[in-house]
């Protein structure tokens, strides 16, 4: 089944191509490490899944382009058409001549509503191309304008035409320090629309793919490309094709499998991505890893809420037995504990399928209301990922989210209390009640994932 990918706004316009690139270079690479049969079917679904093969040989993305400025796009169908191993198709982009000013309300209420028919069109145009159309990836930023207001607009127009087609927000998450005034409001805007439209939201934190860039890849003049294409290798970790429940073929239906796996209640739709190893091309040659080691890191990283392998906190431990009944629940659970819903182990590499993962499907790690058998399951494949031998991802629906997620709507609220900058949204139509609505709903999902 194929996936679209919907590239939304500067940071989308930029991370898309990265993801793309990381996608044709695996699919393309003789860095497999395993038999040409195995190969051919993991190059075979990667293309049927992400690009569409046109006469000219030269794969096109399957995706559409969408900003309210034309520079980020031009570049962007440049930098792909130069690559010479993929390109876009030159009539799936939408821009216009004048961006939304950082502004939500503007993106969402003014430029979504007056372009949706000719994005609807390429959106539609996109997916007659599919044999089957597995659902929907969509890349943006929540702290700008056109990336969340239009964003937000766009992913309720993809619902209400694709009722049945699933629907996987990436969404980038501002730093803390802040890029834009009011990139608060627009997160809480963006965040409480994408959850009533969404199947689910991915998130990345610029603030942690950033330590990643300093700390992992030493790299000392970060840009955003360099961030961009460690949020693409994770993506990568994750999208590429894997045996799912222990078959020998590769899965049919990505999203559908995500949803099925880490989605098991509407109420909680947040997902987090940790990927190991993470480190520069030139110390590859240089370093092994054991299976046993890569899951002992990634179980501690999800347990102590550690987004990269580098300064995990050791002394974080599960609850100990009998203190997961519901009234003791949340006063027996140790300090920084990060209990999770369903948790997806995806591991790549020589000797992926006999990897013990009897760690993961410990009952303490979870919530009272789900087995471990319903909470955990695992995608591997003998592929190797990116030139790494053996790569291990994790996807978890958890508490991780849970202290930015506060911030974010404690720094917004402040400012909504004085009432700044509120009439920059109201003369887009955006009323306070549309804010309070806004903070109502997340603090429902803040205090939802609290009582977990």
């Amino acid at each position: 089944m194929s996936i679209i990918t919907v590239q939304l706004g500067q940071c989308g316009n930029q991370i898309g191509p990265e993801v793309f690139s990381v996608l044709c270079s695996d699919a393309c690479g003789t860095h497999g490490l395993c038999s040409k049969k195995e190969n051919e079917s993991y190059c075979g679904a990667c293309k049927e899944r992400f690009f569409c093969e046109e006469e000219s040989e030269v794969p096109a993305a399957r995706a559409v382009l969408i900003d309210m400025e034309p520079k980020v796009i031009s570049q962007t169908l440049s930098v792909a058409a130069r690559s010479g191993c993929w390109k876009y198709d030159d009539q799936s982009h939408f821009c216009q001549k004048q961006g939304s000013g950082n502004n939500w309300a503007n993106g969402y209420s003014v430029h979504g509503p007056r372009h949706k028919e000719a994005i609807m069109n390429l959106v539609q145009r996109e997916a007659e191309k599919c044999d089957r159309l597995g659902g929907f990836f969509t890349i943006m930023s929540m702290a700008g304008g056109t990336g969340s207001g239009l964003g937000a607009f766009v992913t309720q127009c993809l619902r209400d035409d694709f009722p049945t087609s699933f629907i996987l927000n990436h969404v980038i998450w501002p730093y803390g320090t802040g890029e834009v005034i009011v990139q608060n409001y627009n997160s809480v805007l963006t965040l409480s629309h994408l959850y009533q439209s969404s199947d689910a939201l991915l998130v990345h934190e610029n603030d942690v793919i950033h330590k990643i860039c300093a700390q992992l890849m030493n790299i000392k003049q970060i840009s955003f490309r360099d961030v961009n294409q460690v949020i693409a290798h994770q993506l990568g970790s994750v999208l590429q094709p894997t045996h799912t429940a222990g078959g020998s073929h590769y899965s049919r239906n990505p999203l559908g499998d995500l949803m099925e796996t880490l989605v098991p209640h509407p109420e909680f739709k947040m997902l987090g991505l940790r990927n190991i190893p993470q480190m520069p091309e030139n110390s590859l040659a240089y370093s092994t890893f054991t299976w046993p080691g890569l899951i002992k890191h990634l179980r501690q990283m999800l347990i102590a809420n550690a987004k990269m392998e580098e300064g995990i906190d050791w002394q974080v431990r599960p609850p100990g037995p009998g203190s997961s009944t519901p009234s003791s629940h949340s006063t027996n659970k140790p300090l920084h504990f990060n209990t999770s819903i369903a948790n997806l182990i995806v591991l790549r590499g020589k000797d992926a399928h006999s990897v013990d993962l009897g760690s993961f499907q410990d009952p303490s790690l979870y919530t009272s209301w789900l087995t471990p058998q319903d909470a955990f399951k695992a995608w591997k494949t003998p592929r190797a990922f990116n030139k790494y031998e053996k790569s291990a991802s994790l996807v978890s629906n958890s508490q991780f989210l849970l202290k930015p997620l506060d911030n974010v709507v404690g720094k917004a609220w402040n400012m909504f209390a004085s009432r700044a900058y509120i009439h920059q949204y109201t003369k887009f139509g955006i009323e306070e009640e549309d804010f309070l609505d806004s903070f109502t709903a997340l603090e429902q999902i803040i205090s939802s994932y609290t009582l977990l």
